[in-house]
């Protein structure tokens, strides 16, 4: 199997910015790539806050974070920083039409054994990979949030994905501490195919009044011992989010039972899209 090095992380939200520090937490050289010098300054301000709260914790030492952010350096020229890629992972917004740019550069300017991995939470790897001329490199690496604390990564394998890059692919997430599940190429893959139709169900029960925001949620973390309500997950998430994992799912399956509630597509036309925003289902 090939040696990943050098991990190029495109995007640095935080999905980004939470699998840039896991890497530099694990040895490899990081390049972090946005469209904005601001989003990387604040990304790399938001990772050095992070090692700080696990050093805290005693998870690292205090001085293992100078060793940690000085493997990372950012850029917002995204051919430059592929050129020696040994593993590119998207992790820009979730949009075919984003993420198809993004990969075609990719290809472009990464060298020929570079791996092109996508963070996707429900866009069709498959279609991502027939964007490039190397389908057999491209594969899904679906972190969940917060990439430093979630232990599980969806390893998506797409209708061309090698064994070789398959396994490569699921090592280096072993590598970054995380536990890999093999998933195929349907829409929502396992996670969302599962949690997105219950945070959409939990949305319909709000929107016809069978009960309040709080009480749905009170029934499924008490009755059901979820950590958090589906309502409050779904502004954890992003309201925006949902919809478009939930259109995914809904095109995809064609079946009705994945169609988005119409409450939920009403607060994303109107900028109510959780946390983010500072107001969802709950105010912040």
């Amino acid at each position: 199997m090939p040696e990943i090095r050098t991990v190029l992380v495109v995007g640095a939200g935080t999905m980004g910015n939470g699998i840039a520090h896991v890497a530099a937490q694990c040895g490899y050289t990081v390049r972090l790539v946005d469209v904005s010098a601001d989003r990387l300054s604040v990304a790399l301000q938001t990772i050095e806050s992070n090692l700080a709260r696990q050093a805290k914790k005693g998870a690292i030492a205090d001085s293992d974070i100078p060793n940690i952010l000085a493997r990372i350096t950012q850029t917002t020229d995204l051919s430059a920083a592929a050129r020696d890629a040994d593993i590119a992972i998207e992790a820009a917004s979730e949009n075919f039409d984003v993420k198809r740019s993004i990969f075609e550069t990719l290809d472009n300017a990464a060298p020929e054994h570079c791996i092109l991995a996508s963070n996707t939470s429900s866009i069709s790897i498959t279609a991502i990979a027939a964007t490039t001329a190397r389908a057999d490199r491209v594969i899904g690496m679906h972190f969940f949030n917060p990439v430093p604390v979630m232990k599980l990564c969806e390893i998506v394998r797409g209708q061309s994905t090698s064994d070789q890059t398959y396994a490569t692919t699921f090592a280096l997430a072993q590598a970054l501490g995380k536990t890999p599940v093999t998933v195929q190429d349907y829409p929502g893959f396992v996670s969302n195919r599962i949690l997105m139709p219950m945070i959409n169900e939990a949305i319909y029960c709000l929107m016809e009044g069978v009960a309040s925001a709080e009480d749905i949620d009170t029934v499924m973390k008490l009755g059901m011992n979820h950590p958090m309500g589906p309502l409050q997950l779904a502004d954890f998430i992003g309201l925006d989010v949902c919809l478009a994992i939930m259109e995914v799912l809904h095109e995809g399956l064609g079946d009705d039972k994945y169609r988005p509630c119409p409450l939920l597509r009403r607060m994303v036309a109107a900028g109510l899209l959780g946390r983010k925003t500072g107001r969802g289902f709950y105010s912040y």
